[in-house]
């Protein structure tokens, strides 16, 4: 990669995300809403993916847990991806397919939200997570890419990064991402 490249590069993202918050922002309010008023209502979040989104359910899960950019109580956030003694019994045990779907049977109670994370939209496990997640009365949230897969009509709001490269949805899952701590911050304690 050279300078002109990277610069090309900078601008595509830029791009990207210009276009996509222009289309979505209606919906990016209301998902934030949404999270903000199941932990008002004393709910907690459960949050999944695989690989760069499993990174993304813990920054998201962190980010509550302590701290956004106010000083505040703690809010209640699981990244599902964390607990490899979890991950692996019941990918040995079970399948790899239930690794969150079982930990939302233990964990999950009516009012929380399930927030699926799957850049294709159609990682088996995130989808039967977000299955489990209805069936238990959970609100489901998705943030997907590419025509969102089977994830977008699979949850209740799905935030769709319609582009073909994983690396620039998950630079918009991101934003995304800080973009529902400020909204949470910004309902609750402001």
């Amino acid at each position: 990669m050279d300078r002109e490249q990277l610069l090309s590069a900078v601008e595509g993202s830029a791009a990207l995300k210009r276009a996509f918050f222009a289309s979505e922002a209606d919906s990016v309010l209301e998902a934030g809403r949404r999270l903000a008023q199941a932990l008002s209502d004393g709910h907690k979040l459960l949050v999944f993916g695989n690989g760069g989104s499993a990174a993304d359910a813990q920054h998201f899960a962190a980010e509550l847990v302590n701290r956004f950019v106010n000083d505040r109580p703690a809010l209640p956030a699981i990244a599902l991806t964390t607990d490899t003694s979890v991950l692996t019994s019941i990918a040995n045990d079970a399948d790899y397919e239930s690794i969150f779907s079982r930990q939302i049977e233990a964990l999950g109670a009516e009012g929380d939200v399930a927030v699926a994370i799957s850049t294709s939209g159609n990682s088996p496990n995130v989808l039967k997570a977000a299955a489990v997640a209805r069936e238990k009365g959970l609100t489901t949230i998705g943030l997907a890419g590419h025509d969102g897969g089977k994830l977008g009509a699979s949850v209740d709001l799905c935030l769709t990064v319609d582009h073909p490269e994983t690396a620039r949805i998950q630079e918009v899952h991101g934003m995304l991402i800080h973009f529902f701590c400020q909204i949470i911050e910004d309902e609750l304690f402001s």
